[in-house]
């Protein structure tokens, strides 16, 4: 077919697999199961194997039906290299193992997802220093930073609490120390940002989420944009370097998270994800507009406490939002007013399912503090801002209405 260079994000993704030729003129990649690929000629294999030519080694570090989805995500996020892993937590755990050694040390913000913040605990102990700190403002990064910092780590969007990183200040002071910015886009999406715009060397996006989208496969993913420079990366081993630098921090991860690591993401969860793929903008469009509408109702009711959204004027980072993101996202979380159990205002939600997930198509609520964040404890709960009564809100795309009925009549009973 012929090729156009400035489609539009939906057409891009929706035509992508086809740009390469798809076998027997499949509409979608088939999916591989094959883990071994064989070659003709013993010769080809070895330079496979030694990177001189692009080809599949074995199924853990890749595979043709994986690729083909490494693809898509590398368009959304306007990057040189995507490597997909089995979950966005495999994703960051690859960092961990390709990137980091024993004396280094890693600005974080403090607002992080449940599992992300028990991961940077955990390497703690493993001799890498972790600081925790507020990314709202970017002094609080700066102050942080010390000579043996190698990474700051920010989501743009905080969960459950929706606070927002000091996205593109940051980005600039880590271009200025030579330090490597990764920003975890999950609540976001290549298709609200990228944050690329701002300076990150390396984009996560847990693929399980409002990417693939229907709750029906794991999955994650590493961007690397090509904005930082891996020459000024001290933890590249010389095997490594034989490819353009570009290419180094990429090669790295894929032989220390994929093949020493193990942390590969199946065929058949891929192809469930670029399927789902297709259709996330038509999707974040409909779960963003319901969750505005959704988080203005519950702000005007006088039996919520609070309700954090970005879309809210009421929110610290809401002239922030309205400059970065293209919308302010599916996820809110709200507070309900001291007497109100929140697990009896669950119970009687209808449409709006108590479970884990997010980014999915229907709407799904969790009592934080009772669950997801229960591990942490009371007092880091109360540093990062969680109330014991915080709900949190992944809006899907039901119908407006419905929606808002479903939260009304809870509250009335």
């Amino acid at each position: 077919m012929t090729t156009k260079k400035n489609y539009g994000f939906t057409t891009t993704i929706l035509h992508n697999d086809r740009r390469k030729g798809i076998e027997h003129g499949s509409l979608h990649k088939p999916v591989h199961t094959s883990v071994a690929f064989g070659y003709s000629d013993a010769r080809q294999l070895a330079s496979v194997f030694q990177g001189k030519e692009p080809g599949f080694r074995y199924g853990r570090q890749g595979n043709p039906t994986v690729s083909a989805l490494e693809d898509k995500v590398n368009k959304m996020e306007d990057g040189v290299a995507t490597l997909c892993f089995a979950t966005g937590m495999g994703a960051i755990g690859a960092v961990v193992q390709s990137l980091l050694r024993a004396g280094d040390h890693v600005v974080s913000s403090a607002f992080l997802f449940g599992n992300t913040n028990s991961l940077w605990q955990t390497v703690t102990g493993q001799g890498i220093a972790v600081s925790f700190v507020d990314a709202t403002e970017v002094a609080n990064v700066a102050a942080a930073i010390t000579p043996a910092t190698r990474i700051v780590f920010v989501e743009t969007i905080a969960n459950p609490r929706t606070q927002i990183a000091d996205l593109a200040k940051i980005g600039a002071l880590c271009k200025e120390r030579g330090i490597l910015y990764i920003v975890d886009n999950t609540m976001t999406t290549p298709y609200l940002f990228r944050p690329k715009a701002v300076g990150a060397g390396l984009v996560v996006n847990a693929l399980t989420k409002s990417i693939g989208g229907h709750g029906n496969a794991l999955g994650g993913s590493l961007t690397d944009t090509g904005v930082f420079d891996w020459t000024q990366y001290p933890n590249i081993f010389d095997n490594y370097k034989k490819a353009a630098p570009a290419q180094w921090g990429i090669a790295q991860i894929r032989a220390k998270a994929l093949r020493d690591f193990g942390a590969s993401l199946g065929p058949e969860a891929a192809h469930h994800i670029a399927v789902g793929a297709e259709t996330m903008a038509l999707r974040m469009d409909r779960t963003c507009s319901n969750a505005l509408a959704l988080a203005t109702m519950l702000a005007a009711d006088l039996r919520v406490a609070a309700v954090h959204y970005p879309g809210l004027a009421s929110h610290p980072q809401h002239a922030l939002a309205t400059d970065l993101f293209r919308s302010y996202g599916s996820l809110f979380s709200f507070e309900l007013k001291e007497g109100i159990d929140c697990f009896d205002f669950l119970n009687r939600l209808n449409l709006a399912i108590p479970a884990s997930n997010l980014g999915d198509t229907r709407t799904l609520v969790i009592p934080v503090a009772h669950t997801i964040f229960y591990e942490m404890g009371a007092e880091r709960r109360a540093s990062m801002g969680i109330a014991e009564s915080l709900i949190r809100v992944s809006v899907g795309i039901e119908d407006e209405a419905d929606l808002l009925e479903d939260f009304r009549s809870a509250l009335d009973a």
